[in-house]
């Protein structure tokens, strides 16, 4: 007898079944895991030195402009980086 779990995974593969990666799509999503990560970082360390300089100005107004700043960047790298991983997946890259 199946379990619930079984059962469902069982669905799930026939309606969608599990796409096989090549060893060359493998490494095109871990150097593009690897340049996004350094893009993100890149940003946070550049927009938290800015803050911290505004905010040793006392222009906490700004400060929050620059997290949000942050946040908005750090979603469209996200973003950008889920597209390409996808393309790559599909074999568009």
């Amino acid at each position: 007898m199946k379990t619930a779990y079984e059962l469902a995974m069982e669905r799930l593969s026939r309606t969608a079944p599990a796409v096989k990666l090549s060893a060359a799509q493998k490494k095109q999503l871990a150097e593009l895991d690897s340049q996004y990560a350094a893009k993100i970082a890149q940003r946070e360390i550049a927009l938290k030195d800015e803050m911290a300089r505004v905010s040793a100005a006392g222009d906490f107004e700004k400060v929050e402009a620059l997290q949000q700043q942050l946040v908005n960047e750090r979603r469209k790298l996200q973003a950008e980086l889920e597209e390409k991983k996808e393309r790559v997946r599909r074999g568009k890259l």
